[in-house]
């Protein structure tokens, strides 16, 4: 288990590392990642788990020409191929499923298999009607609402944060509007791209999740030649939290079967 800093194109990026076997890259949601997530132990258990902090959130870099999701999408291409990794798993949650199936469908050759875990990223709806609820707009017990099946057991106390902890999330929050405010959660262009991606694929989401409804974690699925959809109970936007036993048994049992028929 280890940290280490890796230059590419101009990022300083925070990498972290740990376990043995098939190699997984997890790309993280807005809320940043940390080692000490619950799933991160199960999942290194039994895996090489590759975690960066997408340039702008954590000890990561912010040059200023990354000002997409798209940008972030090609240099995690660069560190597979720094890393020597032909073909991997890939787990993006949130933004960062956004990231990972802008990857998938730039280097379908690259990816195995890919887990998206709340995704955003494509317009599913009516122009004029937002598929993802304003984050930015929400008073923050709203969006915790929102976030999480026990908005209480989930709550950070920000007075229990070190000044540290504070500053990345604040961090984190500027760069999440950077990337995301306009278009609002989406790519207008990457839904006529997802049509490339040949890796089987498993769209997964909390029942509780407020921000990536049913309907449009289908929709999105149905973009893609080869995916399906499932659930967590007890669970709303970030599963892989409030449901992590869960989480890394439906991943697994998805990553480690044979190819999807």
């Amino acid at each position: 288990m280890y940290w280490e800093t890796i230059a590419l194109a101009g990022v300083a990026l925070e990498l972290f590392e740990d376990g043995a076997g098939p190699p997984i890259l997890f790309l993280h949601g807005a809320q940043g990642f940390s080692p000490e997530h619950p799933y991160v132990a199960p999942l290194s258990a039994r895996h090489r788990l590759l975690a960066p902090s997408h340039p702008g959130f954590g000890r990561s870099s912010l040059p200023e020409w990354i000002d997409a999701v798209d940008d972030i999408a090609y240099i995690y291409l660069e560190l597979l191929d720094r890393l020597g990794l032909e073909r991997i798993d890939v787990i993006g949650c949130s933004i960062g499923g956004w990231i990972a199936a802008e990857l998938a469908s730039k280097s379908p050759c690259a990816v195995r298999k890919l887990v998206l875990v709340g995704p955003v990223g494509v317009k599913t709806g009516p122009a004029d009607r937002l598929d993802v609820p304003d984050i930015f707009a929400l008073p923050e017990r709203e969006l915790d609402r929102l976030l999480f099946h026990d908005p209480e057991r989930m709550r950070v106390n920000p007075a229990q944060l070190s000044d540290e902890q504070l500053t990345t999330a604040v961090r984190n929050r500027e760069t999440l509007a950077l990337l995301s405010w306009e278009p609002y959660m989406h790519n207008p262009k990457l839904r006529h791209r997802l049509h490339r991606i040949t890796a089987p694929a498993l769209f997964l989401r909390g029942e509780s999740d407020g921000l990536v409804s049913a309907d449009y974690l289908a929709a999105y699925a149905h973009l893609l030649p080869n995916a399906r959809t499932t659930s967590i109970a007890a669970a709303g936007h970030a599963p892989q939290l409030e449901q992590p036993d869960a989480f890394v048994r439906t991943v697994l049992r998805f990553l480690e079967a044979g190819a999807m028929q």
